[in-house]
């Protein structure tokens, strides 16, 4: 949904030669927002060309210089605060449209143009169609506190969160990049251990921060590489599938531990004649190396049991 505002001329002549869509797909061309993908795919559903700039300067991250039509102009997309940092007036009237947009879910992205607001555009989170699977089977089978963080508003975090079924104090909502970081180190403060799951570029600093960071392997490689699980497959229920395997993995070096440790403590004082003086019983050589040898084997047969962990 596109929200066009703006009076100057300048901003007059620009709906006349791009719709506000396609200049905000060409802008979100050049760098990594986390919305860039739903812009550019909404614009070529509409059929609209994306204008390609022969050249670009980027002074930050949010600021691209296009030049369409030799027309040179600022674009500038992001959120309420970044633009009015940015000095970017935006009037009672647009702030009643993107409230309004909020309050339904979706996330807003102002879009101004050579210093003047030029228009809205509201996005609206898909969920996955295994998201709410992964989330129960997380919170219900395994015990696990699930929470929602992002950067989206609370009020389309509230959306999500409610079609997810998460409690409201289960959801922060509106953090930056760094502000991830430092929620789960919150946690941690708290002797929680934490596991993240995330795909993105801004999502890196949460990864490296949490105990166990894990990536799909459709993300970024910037995500990628931080993370310590990366996911083989698109499914979030593959989240549920790592951490049975890996709690039956653990549960299996143990059980390995303890028939090693109990065959050495009976073993060896054995072999070494300790019911000689009692019993008469002496183990030979020959019947200390099958022993050993059965040890060796219970423990790799134990092991392979962890073949039979449910595949799907």
């Amino acid at each position: 949904m596109i929200s066009e505002g703006g009076s100057s001329t300048q901003n007059s002549n620009l709906k006349t030669q791009t719709s506000l869509l396609e200049l905000a797909a060409a802008a979100r061309k050049w760098n990594l927002p986390s919305f860039r993908a739903a812009i550019q795919k909404s614009a070529e559903q509409k059929g609209l060309s994306i204008p390609v700039p022969p050249k670009i300067s980027i002074r930050n991250q949010d600021w691209e210089y296009l030049r369409l039509l030799k027309v040179k102009l600022k674009v500038l997309l992001g959120n309420y605060d970044w633009l009015t940092q940015n000095s970017i007036f935006i009037s009672e009237t647009e702030l009643a449209r993107a409230e309004a947009l909020a309050v339904n879910g979706k996330t807003v992205v102002y879009v101004a143009v050579s210093g003047q607001l030029a228009g809205l555009i509201a996005v609206t989170d898909t969920l996955r169609p295994d998201a709410k699977a992964a989330v129960e089977q997380l919170r219900d089978s395994l015990g696990l506190r699930v929470i929602l963080l992002t950067g989206d508003t609370s009020e389309a975090a509230r959306v999500v969160a409610q079609q997810l079924g998460l409690n409201p104090s289960d959801v922060i909502a509106g953090v930056r990049p760094d502000g991830k970081a430092a929620a789960i180190q919150q946690l941690q403060s708290q002797n929680r251990h934490v596991a993240m799951v995330g795909d993105g570029i801004n999502d890196a600093p949460a990864l490296s921060q949490a105990d166990v960071g894990i990536a799909l392997q459709t993300g970024t490689d910037v995500a990628m590489e931080t993370a310590e699980i990366i996911l083989m497959r698109d499914r979030l229920t593959d989240v549920v599938e790592a951490i049975q395997l890996s709690r039956a993995t653990f549960n299996k070096i143990r059980q390995n531990l303890f028939w090693a440790f109990a065959y050495n403590t009976l073993g060896i004082p054995i072999a070494a004649g300790v019911l000689l003086p009692i019993s008469g019983f002496v183990l030979n050589p020959a019947a200390a190396g099958a022993l050993m040898a059965f040890s060796s084997v219970s423990v790799v047969t134990n092991s392979l049991l962890l073949r039979r962990h449910r595949k799907s």
